[in-house]
């Protein structure tokens, strides 16, 4: 029998790096019965085939018991160990090695070209609400009767692969994450309205970012300058603003009630 596809899937693991990074955290330490990478193997065949429980895991592996030695496993776990070590893993293990995965794909993608013609790198930051079921998740409850997480992810427009991935409760907004995002110099972040902070913008501009979002329907400004454009291209106007009232532009900049109109 040939190499299944999963098994040829499970080949681009960089299986090194992840040993090492498995004794970096003591992953296998007191294990006897699942390891860590068998762990990850178990659970990558679970997402590629759907699967939605630990039973449904443990009836297709079963199922598939023929296969087990293609699939680079040895034997299928009970319900209960797998229950056990995904309550028990560090997921520091699975953080890096998704971080290492992410490094490599974004070089393969490095030369790969771009509907925009820019040199720079092109991020588009979002976030989703995930529902999840209260009774078993009341570490992030949401609503009265319903918890949730955010996803947080920036995805590299070069290849759409994610750069950064951050995991709140549903609560938190998502402008928030922008105190922590990794700021890159020469970079586009492409924003929905709800990141808009002027203050926290200010400071991505101060890194030497750029960034694109929407402007909300109650934003209060006032329109400087209106430059020349071409509406064949789509660009309804380019007008450089300023923000009306004195506090935003103290609380942003910095400046005194002199310099704040000059600047402006």
């Amino acid at each position: 029998m040939g190499k299944t596809l999963f098994a040829q899937v499970m080949e681009f693991v960089p299986w090194k790096n992840f040993s090492r990074i498995i004794g970096r955290h003591g992953g296998d330490a007191g294990v006897k019965t699942l390891s860590c990478a068998d762990l990850f193997r178990i659970m990558g065949f679970s997402q590629l085939t759907w699967r939605e429980s630990l039973r449904d895991i443990e009836v297709c592996l079963t199922a598939n018991r023929a296969k087990l030695f293609h699939m680079g496993l040895k034997n299928i776990p009970a319900r209960s160990t797998l229950s056990d070590a995904l309550n028990q893993r560090d997921w520091r293990i699975y953080h890096a090695l998704a971080q290492r995965l992410i490094i490599r794909a974004r070089e393969l993608y490095a030369d790969a070209p771009m509907t925009v013609d820019l040199d720079a790198s092109v991020y588009a930051l979002d976030a989703t609400t995930i529902d999840l079921c209260l009774s078993l998740f009341d570490w992030v409850p949401f609503r009265k009767a319903k918890a949730a997480i955010k996803l947080h992810t920036l995805l590299d427009l070069r290849g759409a692969i994610p750069a950064f991935i951050h995991i709140s409760d549903g609560k938190m907004h998502e402008v928030k994450v922008l105190d922590f995002l990794p700021i890159e110099a020469g970079a586009f972040y492409i924003m929905d309205r709800g990141y808009l902070d002027f203050e926290r913008l200010y400071n991505m501009h101060q890194a030497g970012a750029f960034f694109v979002t929407r402007a909300k329907i109650n934003m209060n400004f006032r329109c400087i300058y209106s430059a020349l454009v071409n509406k064949d291209m789509g660009i309804i106007c380019d007008q450089t603003i300023c923000l009306n009232g004195f506090y935003k532009v103290e609380r942003i900049f910095g400046i005194s009630a002199s310099d704040s109109i000059q600047r402006c």
